[in-house]
C-alpha cells in the first residue's frame, strides 16, 4: 500500500498560493487560472498579445521546483509507484478528459467553483469521483 504523509501546512500554503495566483490572473487579465487551456493556447493556431503571459505562467510552472531546489539545496521527497508507460498513459488520458470536460481542475475545481458554475460542479464532482475510483481500484485490486 502507498502511504500518503499528512502535510497540513503545506497543502494549506500550497492551496492558498494557488488561490492567490488564480485571484491576481483574474483581477489583472480578467482571465481564469485554467492551466490546461493556458498551456494549449501556447501552440498555433492561438497568436495574440496575451502569448508572453502564458508563456511566462508555464515557464514558472516548470521554474518552481527549480529555484526551490536552488533556495533549500533539496526537493520535497517523492514517491511515483508506476512505471513510465503508465504515467505516459495518465497524462494522455488527463490530457484527454481536461480537452473532453472543457477544462481542467484548476479552470472548473478552483475558478469555476468560486464563480459558482453549475458546469464547474459537474466537472469536479466527475473528475474527484474518477480520481478515488481509481485510487480504490489500484490500492485494492492491482
Amino acid at each position: 500500500m502507498i502511504a500518503t504523509p499528512f502535510t497540513p501546512v503545506a497543502s494549506l500554503v500550497g492551496g492558498a498560493l494557488i488561490g492567490l495566483s488564480a485571484v491576481l490572473l483574474m483581477w489583472t487579465t480578467g482571465r481564469i487560472a485554467g492551466v490546461s487551456g493556458i498551456a494549449a493556447r501556447l501552440f498555433p493556431p492561438y497568436e495574440d498579445r496575451e502569448f508572453a503571459g502564458r508563456l511566462a505562467f508555464v515557464v514558472g510552472l516548470v521554474a518552481a521546483p527549480v529555484l526551490l531546489r536552488l533556495v533549500t539545496g533539496s526537493l520535497p521527497a517523492q514517491t511515483i509507484a508506476a512505471a513510465t508507460p503508465v504515467l505516459i498513459v495518465a497524462g494522455l488520458l488527463t490530457g484527454f478528459g481536461a480537452v473532453w470536460g472543457s477544462g481542467c481542475t484548476s479552470g472548473h475545481g478552483v475558478c469555476g467553483l468560486s464563480r459558482l458554475s453549475v458546469r464547474s460542479l459537474v466537472a469536479t464532482v466527475t473528475f474527484m469521483a474518477a480520481g478515488m475510483v481509481t485510487v480504490f481500484v489500484m490500492r485494492h485490486w492491482s
